[in-house]
């Protein structure tokens, strides 16, 4: 009888250890599944509807510019003309020149700003080149889009192929991420589209 009574002891002191044991364990991975780390993400940007006008301030060309930019660190020299369009809140500037040529030294101006758009050739996954012309204005351009983790996503230059040149340049303000700058330069890419089709030479 005492061996029985003692067997049912010993049956239920196992039963609660391994209740024990089974209730540390659940502790342990509800425990472990709080603190796994969390799929890296981005903040989320809002950006407005564009809203564009007509940048009219500079005597060689005119162009519609977002809204939400604008015109900084103009200067003027016997070289050209220099300024940025700045995006204060999206952290990414424009870099512009305006050059007056003469059609010799065209081709040498448009290598200079393919060379620029290939030095990122290094980092870059891959570079789009795209043309555009506007014969009735006598506007003939280059997009550069470069893709990747690069410093400079989009490059373009313009020209009316005999007496003025014209070039851009997108650079971020932070370490270049394409996948966090994304909606950003989708943004800033259609105002380039925008500044490129509405540019006009004034001479």
């Amino acid at each position: 009888m005492l061996k029985k009574e003692q067997r049912k002891q010993d049956y239920l002191f196992i039963s609660l250890l391994l209740f024990l044991v089974f209730c540390s364990l659940c502790i342990l991975l509800d425990a472990c599944s709080e603190s796994s780390p969390k799929p890296f993400g981005y903040f989320r940007i809002d950006i407005p509807q564009p809203d564009y006008r007509v940048e009219n301030r500079f005597e060689n060309f005119k162009f519609e510019l977002s809204g939400w930019a604008e015109i900084k660190e103009s200067s003027q020299n016997e070289k050209g003309e220099f300024f940025n369009i700045v995006y204060n809140q999206l952290q990414a500037e424009i870099y512009c020149s305006y050059i007056p040529i003469k059609k010799e030294k065209l081709v040498q101006l448009s290598e200079e700003s393919r060379k620029f758009a290939y030095l990122h050739a290094v980092k870059a996954d891959a570079i789009q080149e795209y043309f555009f012309e506007n014969p009735q204005q006598k506007v003939y351009g280059l997009v550069y889009n470069i893709k990747g983790n690069v410093a400079s996503s989009t490059q373009f230059v313009l020209t009316d192929s005999v007496s003025a040149f014209f070039r851009g340049a997108l650079y971020f303000d932070n370490r270049p991420n394409s996948d966090s700058i994304a909606p950003v330069l989708e943004y800033i890419n259609k105002d380039i589209q925008v500044i490129i089709e509405s540019f006009r030479w004034k001479k």
